[in-house]
């Protein structure tokens, strides 16, 4: 894997599209149980919400996948050297990160698709698990950018 100073222009758009598709997925989710229940007996499923959740979460895995690809094959923006207790807990943090935003999409699909209901509460739960994730991601991005000042955010801007 490559070693760099910032993050591409693909890698900084991959970022803020899988972001994007995670928020919109997670608030615009309400009724899904229904839909579920509705898809498992062999009812038709209509509405906006249930096929924009299960087409975007599909969506998400791809990008995802599209996500570590670009990043085996360019790097991350490095660090000290040697990397500081804080930066090894960053990385695991982003490789969890990862995993996660495997999972959910994953495990979406396996219940939707798969018609499996005993995977659907698994779904929700490493989804809650991903935001949570995700706000301390975010939380220590801004406190790095603007407490510490290292300008952290600036190295995924797309404004740069």
């Amino acid at each position: 894997m490559a070693s760099k100073t910032s993050y591409s222009a693909l890698q900084i758009g991959l970022h803020w599209a899988t972001a994007s598709l995670i928020a919109a997925n997670y608030f615009i989710s309400e009724g899904m149980g229904e839909a579920l229940d509705a898809h498992l007996a062999g009812e038709p499923v209509i509405g906006l919400v249930p096929v924009w959740h299960v087409w975007s979460g599909t969506l998400l895995l791809v990008l995802v996948v599209a996500r570590l690809i670009v990043r085996f094959l360019t790097g991350a923006p490095k660090g000290t050297e040697p990397p500081t207790l804080a930066q090894r807990a960053a990385e695991i943090g982003h490789w969890v990160l990862y995993a996660l935003m495997m999972a959910v999409p994953a495990l979406g699909a396996i219940t939707w698709f798969g018609m499996t209901d005993s995977t659907g509460d698994l779904h929700v739960l490493v989804m809650n698990a991903l935001m949570l994730l995700i706000l301390g991601h975010a939380g220590m991005a801004i406190f790095h950018h603007y407490v510490l000042g290292d300008k952290v955010l600036s190295k995924i801007s797309p404004m740069r």
